[in-house]
């Protein structure tokens, strides 16, 4: 899933890739998907993108923007991408292929669910897409203490958990619950510890955590959980997920354990960030 570093890297690598490039075509829908989602007809954005030029790639939170002069397309979720160079042959399955003047192309399938939404400059409102936009970076020097202490006094303490705080209702855009197994396990913290529980430097520490955790996967090209534009594993090595065959904590040597929590699987080191 496209969360806040691979969003970052995803974004750099397509400017890279692709800026000053113009569309040629436009193929979207190719390979039904239930939850494969678009703006309007994906019948249409062949009609509407081809011919622009594309510009910068940006990342808002978990999502990917291109813009493509007076249009952007939208990207989030379980998106994965795929760069293809001049010769390379289409894919037999996709939900978007963009072939560009040069030969190259940009080529786009659906994992579990993710949406692909080509529209006109200022006409997105979707809910989700607006508050990625609008929120403070975890990575930008405005996300400070006091702007953590804001979000912090936004909720229950005494009801809501560290998880629910970080990982839901789109408090810090791009936080989702792949990147927050990380920060947990950093920051010593269990994930169904309730914020009210906290003291003092707990709180620090999982301030600091989510700052440097971030900027760490990042930097290093999003985590090895997930695939950049190359296909290839980012280069952050996770701690706390599925690539931790040996389910061993690097802190103590205890056994990870994995459990059902809130809508998704949470990792954690019972010895390391107790209950």
């Amino acid at each position: 899933m496209i969360e806040l570093p691979e969003s970052v890297s995803l974004a750099k690598q397509i400017t890279k890739e692709l800026k000053g490039k113009r569309i040629e075509k436009v193929i979207a829908g190719k390979s039904p998907h239930r939850f494969a989602f678009f703006c309007g007809d994906p019948l249409a954005y062949d009609a509407m993108l081809r011919g622009k030029t594309v510009g910068e790639a940006k990342s808002f939170g978990g999502h990917v923007e291109i813009e493509l002069e007076d249009y952007r397309l939208d990207f989030n979720d379980g998106i994965t991408f795929k760069f293809l160079a001049p010769g390379e042959p289409e894919p037999k399955k996709h939900q978007l292929y963009l072939l560009f003047d040069d030969g190259s192309a940009l080529c786009m399938s659906v994992q579990m669910y993710g949406a692909m939404y080509a529209f006109p400059v200022g006409t997105n409102d979707n809910p989700y897409y607006l508050v990625a936009r609008e929120k403070v970076s975890p990575l930008a020097d405005e996300f400070d203490v006091d702007y953590f202490r804001s979000l912090m006094d936004s909720v229950d303490r005494k009801k809501t958990s560290v998880k629910a705080f970080l990982a839901t209702e789109q408090r810090i855009p791009g936080l989702g619950n792949g990147v927050l197994q990380d920060i947990l396990w950093t920051a010593r913290l269990h994930p169904k510890r309730k914020l009210a529980d906290l003291g003092g430097q707990e709180v620090a520490e999982l301030f600091m955590a989510i700052k440097n955790v971030l900027k760490d996967m990042a930097d290093k090209g999003g985590r090895d959980t997930e695939k950049n534009l190359y296909g290839v594993p980012g280069g952050y090595k996770t701690v706390m997920s599925k690539n931790n065959a040996a389910m061993v904590c690097p802190g103590c040597g205890g056994t990870v354990r994995k459990e059902a929590y809130l809508g998704g699987s949470v990792y954690y080191c019972p010895a390391c960030q107790k209950l």
